[in-house]
């Protein structure tokens, strides 16, 4: 730096000679005036020589910067005409305001001016780029090529025009090549399928001796044809379970056809009186073998905890579901409650508080249940909870019998900000009737307590509880209060459970069942008589569900009003808000079933910002399936769902076209 100041001083300078000179004759005139004349002459002629020959080279450097302005213009003109890629300028409306001769060559067209670009190339969506801020690429197919498209949009000043506009600049890289490698890669990629039979002691021992061999050679025959057919590779390591492992790209064939294997399976009659059914858990995009066979065992827990006969893909963390339109089949044993309730005990016995919830706005089975365990904490002598935010119509009556009869309760009835601040990590917490964390009373709960028990009924759906210490959840059950009864009966010898408990997990399995009419297996009426030994009163467990005048009249009204898609599924709504609206909805709909001709219903209603709708079926149709389009879940008979930030109308439109989905796909089957 001192260098370069040096170098300017020492740098010669013409106006500093001038004056120098001019300070000099100054002087001379002082003492010399005729000499000084003459210095006055040169000095004026230097200083015109100066101005002139700097003048001159300004001129010149000018001309210089204006030919090389123009060679650059030029050149850039010319750089861009004959740009190696496709170039295209476009308006941000997507009018095409230029293009050079490349994109003629990627598009096949002529005469593109003016013409928008989303119409010539269905692929390419303008408006994501005024949408995105970051990305600045997207990927795009044209005439069996793929392109990169990069793109800028850039500042200009048109004639005519005070105000800056914006041009979308759009340069379109071919990557054919890496778009084909990449496809495939990923369609050599392996998966994994998990495949097991259901039902498989059920099917041999209901099978002659001499069939049996038949019956499940044709199993065998079915799936090794599958496994030929997706040139995959088939093992059977166990007596009812086989892996399948075959290319990604097969996988197409699978859900295409929407995993027949399963119809495949199940009309299978060689003698055998109980249809078998299987179920597969697909494990895709895993980084590692090891990983994809844990993807698949996962896809299987979750299609075995949905009831079997159905199949479930998982990539990473999205899951798919095929099949699942078959009734759960009855367990017929009963050593996994045995199991259950053992482990339940220790797990109780290991904690010094334990909190029982179920899921938001509850109903009789969910607070019934949630009773009946409370009862197994007491039994144990340990402090429970029952976690549980506002009384709704449909446990009004129990609520206010407890509030009546037995108000020793009500101090162990919490809500959910109680329960956060006496939980802690040495806590047990009990989930009944639901198995999804952001439909539970206290969801901040499971976060807080190291040990979580399941204890459910409905079908498993794709979002469940985080690494529960035990799970009790069997589809076939026909409510979460049988299970809960059975597990009572097996927690020890000395069995002490009160007649009121007993009356309201009795109320539970009731209103599931609709009065023992739906989902009712052996071990349903083992489990009722059961609590009737332990004293429940059945017509006490009737005045449970005595309805209002008024509630009685909106329910009419719902069943009045109500519409049919292909004359055996009922839509109705309730249209006026109330506090009784979940509980009008669930009634009506089951209200509609009784209708002649009808195989499924479904009611909606606005209650506290949300649709709510109610599903139920004779079994014909899966309402689970139809309502899991929409976000719900629930059993193959009885589902529910929820939709925030749509209208009435607007909810019924959707659940119209989700039936009629569930119908086409039905049909395609």
């Amino acid at each position: 730096m001192a260098n370069k100041k040096i170098f300017k001083i020492l740098t010669p300078d013409t106006k500093i000679y001038l004056w120098i000179i001019g300070i000099l004759i100054g002087v001379i005139a002082f003492y010399e005036p005729k000499i000084s004349a003459v210095g006055v002459i040169v000095l004026g002629y230097l200083i015109y020589y100066h101005w002139n020959n700097v003048h001159m080279k300004r001129v010149e450097w000018t001309k210089y910067i204006e030919g090389l302005t123009e060679e650059f213009d030029s050149a850039t003109k010319h750089a861009i005409l004959n740009l190696p890629i496709p170039l295209v300028m476009a308006e941000l409306d997507g009018s095409i305001s230029w293009y050079n001769p490349k994109f003629t060559e990627v598009t096949n067209k002529q005469g593109l001016l003016n013409k928008n670009i989303n119409d010539i190339i269905p692929d390419f969506n303008i408006d994501k780029i005024m949408e995105s801020k970051e990305d600045m690429s997207m990927e795009v197919s044209i005439n069996d090529r793929y392109y990169k498209v990069l793109y800028n949009l850039v500042k200009s000043k048109r004639r005519n025009e005070s105000k800056d506009n914006y041009i979308i600049m759009l340069y379109w890289i071919d990557t054919t090549n890496f778009s084909l490698l990449k496809e495939k890669y990923n369609n050599e990629k392996i998966d994994v399928a998990l495949v097991q039979i259901d039902n498989y002691e059920d099917v041999k021992n209901s099978t002659d001796e001499a069939n049996r061999p038949i019956v499940l050679a044709e199993i065998d025959k079915k799936l090794n044809t599958l496994a030929q057919r997706m040139n995959g590779l088939i093992r059977k390591y166990e007596n009812d379970k086989y892996i399948i492992v075959f290319e990604h790209k097969n996988l197409d064939l699978l859900e295409t056809k929407r995993f027949d294997i399963l119809d495949d399976i199940r009309e299978i009659e060689q003698g055998n009186t109980i249809p078998a059914t299987l179920s597969i858990g697909v494990g895709v995009n895993g980084k590692t073998p090891g990983q994809l066979y844990e993807f698949a065992s996962a896809a299987m827990d979750i299609a075995l905890g949905r009831g079997g006969d159905q199949a479930v893909v998982k990539k990473i963390d999205k899951l798919s579901f095929y099949g699942g339109k078959s009734k759960a089949v009855e367990k017929r044993t009963k050593v996994k409650a045995r199991v259950i309730a053992h482990a339940l005990r220790q797990l109780i016995d290991q904690s010094d508080k334990v909190f029982i919830m179920g899921h938001k706005i509850a109903d009789m089975d969910s607070f019934g249940a949630a009773i009946g365990v409370y009862r197994a904490v007491v039994n144990r002598e340990k402090t429970g909870y029952i976690v549980l935010d506002g009384v709704n119509p449909s446990i009004q009556n129990i609520y206010g019998k407890i509030q009546k009869e037995h108000p020793e309760y009500l101090d162990h009835i919490i809500t959910s900000e109680r329960a956060q601040t006496l939980a802690n990590k040495s806590s047990l917490c009990v989930v009944v009737d639901s198995h999804r964390p952001n439909f539970v009373e206290a969801p901040k709960v499971l976060d807080i307590v190291d040990k979580v028990v399941v204890i459910d009924h409905h079908r498993r759906g794709a979002e469940f509880i985080e690494d529960p210490v035990l799970v009790y959840q069997e589809p076939y059950a026909s409510s979460t209060c049988e299970l809960v009864s059975e597990i009572l009966y097996y927690m020890g010898d000395k069995l002490k459970i009160e007649k009121f408990e007993a009356e309201a997990l009795l109320a539970g399995i009731s209103v599931d069942t609709k009065s023992f009419t739906f989902k009712t297996g052996v071990r349903t009426f083992e489990a009722a008589s059961f609590l009737r030994r332990a004293g429940a009163d059945t017509t006490t467990v009737r005045q449970l569900f005595q309805d209002d005048l008024e509630i009685f009249v909106s329910k009419a009204e719902v069943v009045k009003n109500a519409k049919f898609i292909e004359e055996t599924i009922a839509i109705s709504r309730l249209e006026k808000e109330s506090e009784d609206a979940i509980l009008i909805v669930a009634q009506a709909a089951d209200a509609l079933l009784n209708i002649k001709g009808i195989t499924a219903s479904f009611v909606l209603t606005n209650n506290e910002g949300k649709i709510h709708i109610s599903g139920r079926s004779l079994g014909d149709l899966s309402v689970q399936l139809i309502l899991e389009k929409l976000g719900g879940g629930g059993h193959l008979t009885v589902a529910g769902a929820q939709l925030e930030d749509v209208s009435l109308e607007d909810a019924e439109v959707m659940l119209e076209n989700a039936i009629r989905e569930y119908l086409e796909e039905g049909e395609d089957e």
